[in-house]
């Protein structure tokens, strides 16, 4: 069933266009990411599906029913869209359970539930000034879903937050995306985030959505090369890298560094020389240039198994590339 249908969104301001013609639809229990470069306009579409900005031109539908912007209510959102936004805001000097009393819609054990899904049950008689950042998140949180929303809006819930906290606030979102059936839009910067969770992904560049689709194809079949950027690195390089004929050098196969497999045996392979060296904990990502045409290859291999100067062999398979347009 569709929950929220967004149709022919635009929103301008004095810097230029922020949204251009937006449109999809999403299910019920459908879980979404939306990637794209800073300013791409990823923001300004959350607060207006979250009935917190107005948009210029287009409308939004959520459960059946128009959702009025902020120009149309004297106190803008919708009771049924919980937007986080990045900066976990608190009311100060007040304790945790006193601001999580206001506009409580659950029973206690309801209640108590939720804050224990949220992994802030030890946190109720602290104040707000005695909370970390990904403590007062956790609690911006559960402040939202203690209205029962039906739908989730997620701006950039990793950001700012070290290993530790990233990890608590992946587990709290899986665990009440479980426990509550919700509905959710995420947008992050973090590619090992969106891929892992998301159930479809979707590209945004100065305002318009550029490709849509399942995780997995967005990664090994970008559109182009800014979208491929969003997701981790990658090289792009001339067919000739791969059969000895001169060939069309306007044309660039996409490779993903996973996608190469190097081997010590030199028949069939192309030998590549080690130019820089990414230090990565379990991995090294590795730089180098192909012999044949000094073109740049990106691959992984296991720490300290080369120097700059060295030369491996890479083997290529007819899945391992993606023509790019550009």
């Amino acid at each position: 069933m569709t929950i929220l249908s967004v149709n022919g969104l635009h929103k301008s301001s004095r810097e230029g266009t922020l949204l251009e013609q937006i449109s999809f639809s999403l299910e019920a229990g459908e879980k979404l990411a939306i990637a794209g470069e800073t300013g791409s306009g990823k923001t300004s579409l959350l607060h207006m599906i979250a009935g917190i900005a107005q948009p210029d031109a287009g409308n939004i539908a959520f459960d059946g029913y128009r959702v009025r912007g902020a120009d149309e209510k004297l106190l803008p959102g919708h009771p049924g869209i919980a937007y986080l936004s990045q900066h976990f805001e608190l009311r100060n000097h007040y304790r945790v359970n006193e601001i999580l009393a206001f506009q409580n819609e659950l029973s206690e054990p309801e209640s108590a539930h939720l804050y224990a899904l949220c992994r802030i049950d030890h946190l109720l008689e602290r104040r707000t000034d005695q909370l970390s950042g990904g403590e007062r998140q956790r609690i911006a949180l559960a402040h939202l879903l203690i209205k029962k929303p039906k739908l989730l809006l997620l701006d950039e819930p990793f950001s700012n937050l070290d290993w530790k906290h990233k990890s608590i606030v992946r587990k709290v979102i899986a665990d009440i995306k479980a426990a509550l059936h919700l509905t959710m839009i995420m947008v992050s910067h973090e590619p090992a985030e969106i891929l892992s969770w998301a159930d479809r992904l979707i590209f945004m560049h100065k305002g318009s959505f550029i490709q849509d689709g399942k995780p997995a194809d967005l990664f090994h079949r970008p559109v182009n090369s800014y979208a491929a950027g969003l997701l981790g690195p990658f090289s792009l390089v001339t067919t000739s890298v791969f059969i000895d004929q001169e060939t069309n050098h306007e044309k660039k196969h996409f490779i993903r560094p996973g996608n190469l497999a190097v081997t010590d045996d030199s028949s069939g392979s192309q030998q590549i020389t080690v130019t820089d060296i990414r230090y990565e904990g379990n991995q090294s990502l590795i730089e180098g240039s192909v012999t044949k045409n000094n073109e740049t290859l990106f691959f992984y291999s296991s720490p300290d198994i080369y120097k700059k100067g060295d030369a491996a062999f890479i083997r290529f398979t007819a899945d391992d590339y993606w023509l790019l347009d550009s």
